[in-house]
């Protein structure tokens, strides 16, 4: 080919290659989830793997429709509401109790310590305690949702309210703005990426908590479910749930990044707005 084509067809790869990569960049994680279901399925089969150790994928969608969907919309619906119970308490205490500990140092100094003390107790050994305390209703699980949820609220939260630069509450204060214009324009403004980020992390640990709960005391659930469904061996039905309970942590993460979106973008990354 003469130099002159060769210089001529360059120009017109540059910008596909450009765009391919564009694709490849948006397009990844779609791509290697699909990659790793078709290993998975392809692994089972040649390996001729026992459905009641590791089902393949086409056997998991199976056993979705073993079930009918109201039996599967009461477990769903089960887990939802005491993962979105939990969640809420979270929040109505984890916030409050952040703004205290941040204008405070004596409660700080007081109360960080045993909140660290009771998120570091293992929830799972002391939820049958829970149970038999508060009874066999919704109670138990959304306490045991809450315990599990609120931690990370209250840190990050606290780390938010402090991280204000000291210039900005000086001039506010040479500005004798009083310590509740303070915190509402000054302090949570700047705290809002921190809270929406804890707000994330935090409604995955919920639905957490509620299968958490639901494994020690429940009659429905996803978590039920699972537990009823590996008891006797149906493995594909457990995976099944399983997916569900990733997919329902997914809109709940996806729902918390709408809501920054909508009401707070300019709290967003640059890239992300």
């Amino acid at each position: 080919m003469p130099p002159e084509a060769v210089a001529a067809a360059r120009p017109e790869r540059a910008p596909l290659r450009r765009r391919a990569m564009v694709l490849l960049d948006r397009y990844a994680p779609g791509i290697a989830f699909v990659a790793l279901i078709a290993l998975w399925e392809t692994g089972c089969r040649a390996f001729r793997v026992p459905a009641f150790l590791l089902p393949s994928p086409s056997l998991n969608m199976a056993g979705a429709f073993e079930q009918t969907p109201a039996v599967w919309l009461g477990h769903i619906w089960a887990t939802v509401r005491v993962a979105l119970m939990g969640y809420a308490a979270a929040i109505l205490v984890s916030v409050p109790l952040a703004v205290a500990l941040a204008s405070s140092r004596l409660l700080s100094r007081t109360l960080y310590p045993l909140i660290v003390v009771v998120h570091s107790t293992p929830i799972v050994a002391i939820a049958p305690i829970i149970v038999v305390t508060l009874g066999a209703s919704d109670l138990p699980r959304v306490v045991i949702t809450f315990l599990i949820t609120f931690f990370p609220i209250v840190v990050t939260t606290t780390t938010g309210l402090m991280a204000v630069p000291e210039e900005l509450i000086e001039l506010s204060r040479s500005l004798r703005a009083g310590r509740t214009r303070e915190f509402l324009h000054i302090r949570l403004p700047y705290a809002l990426p921190y809270i929406f980020s804890a707000l994330r992390i935090a409604t995955t640990l919920a639905v957490v908590g509620a299968v958490v709960a639901e494994f020690v005391a429940a009659e429905r659930g996803l978590g039920y479910f699972i537990q009823f469904s590996t008891s006797f061996f149906k493995i594909n039905q457990g995976f099944a749930a399983l997916l569900i309970l990733v997919t329902i942590s997914l809109i709940f993460f996806q729902t918390i990044g709408i809501v920054q979106r909508v009401f707070a973008p300019w709290s967003l990354p640059k890239p992300q707005r």
